[in-house]
Formats: structure tokens, C-alpha cells, sequence
């Protein structure tokens, strides 16, 4: 993850980097991924770079997490009392939207490319036995809406049908 020198920047300097590293994450898979263009759009030297992160895969997994942090922040925001409909729809929702989200593409690659590359797999710790399948369902439809956009009907309905059986 970044480093405590990356945490104290400015806000304004912080995310100037922020969407360096995700048009770079958005564009180009993690093996094809250059510091030399994060650089140039962030508007820093190489130096800074790798004073910020260890390499390339630290960078992508601190905007990794921002990306989920961000697109979880209304799971986060309401707790332990979401429905089985209230799951469904964030994920249908996301799926829908996801073609104008500016996370598209970046959550696209990890599903297809960069989560196979990954040093380590990142994933959130669930509360419970319950928590842990709602979120391996939801995370498994929107890869499969992902990859195969022509059965995201099929996905979803399955999704709401297994979420109310778990959830009732």
C-alpha cells in the first residue's frame, strides 16, 4: 500500500495521482502498465513515484482499494440491514451504470486480467457465513455481466433468486 509520505500529501496533490493511477489502471493491464505515464499525467518525478509506492503492483492495490471503498460506500453506509432487494439492486444498478462509472474500466481489467496477476489476492473479511456468500455472489455476477454482457439478465435474475433464499 502507499506509503505514510503518500498519506500526509495535500488532498489536491493525493488525487492528482489518484486518477493518474486510474486512467493508467483503466487503459492498460497491470504487466503493460508504465510508471512513465502515471508520472507524466500525475505531474511528478520518478523519484516521487517509488517514494510513494514500492513498485507498480503497490500503486494499483492502494487505487484498488479506493475504487472499492468507493463503490461500496453505500453497503458501508447502511450496515447489517440491507435486504435481499437492496443488494440486488446495488448490484444491477452498478452493472447498469457501469459503462458510465469511471471505474468501468479499471474494475473490467481486474476481473479479466489483473487479479490473476496479483502478488496476493485483496479481498474484504466478512462478518459472518452469510456476509461472505452475498459478496462472493455479487462480486461473481457483476465478473460474469463483465465478460459476457449478453447474459447479464440471466445473472441477475439468478443473483436475486439465490439472494432471497439466503436472505429469508
Amino acid at each position: 500500500m502507499s506509503s505514510r509520505t503518500f498519506q500526509n500529501l495535500n488532498d489536491e496533490k493525493k488525487q492528482r495521482i489518484t486518477a493518474a493511477l486510474l486512467t493508467e489502471f483503466s487503459q492498460h493491464n497491470l504487466p503493460d502498465a508504465e510508471v512513465a505515464r502515471i508520472i507524466k499525467q500525475a505531474k511528478i518525478s520518478r523519484g516521487a513515484f517509488y517514494k510513494y509506492f514500492t513498485d507498480l503492483a503497490d500503486a494499483y492495490l492502494y487505487l484498488f482499494t479506493v475504487v472499492m471503498a468507493k463503490i461500496h460506500a453505500p453497503i458501508t453506509d447502511r450496515g447489517d440491514h440491507l435486504t435481499a432487494e437492496d443488494y440486488y439492486q446495488m448490484v444491477a444498478k452498478f452493472v447498469d451504470r457501469v459503462h458510465t462509472s469511471p471505474y468501468y474500466a479499471c474494475i473490467r481489467r481486474h476481473f479479466l486480467t489483473n487479479e490473476g496477476v496479483l502478488p496476493e489476492r485483496q479481498t474484504a473479511e466478512p462478518r459472518n457465513e452469510t456476509e461472505w456468500a452475498v459478496m462472493t455472489l455479487c462480486h461473481a455476477t457483476i465478473n460474469e455481466c463483465l465478460q459476457d454482457p449478453a447474459r447479464r439478465g440471466a445473472a441477475l435474475t439468478r443473483l436475486k433468486h439465490t439472494l432471497e433464499k439466503i436472505l429469508s
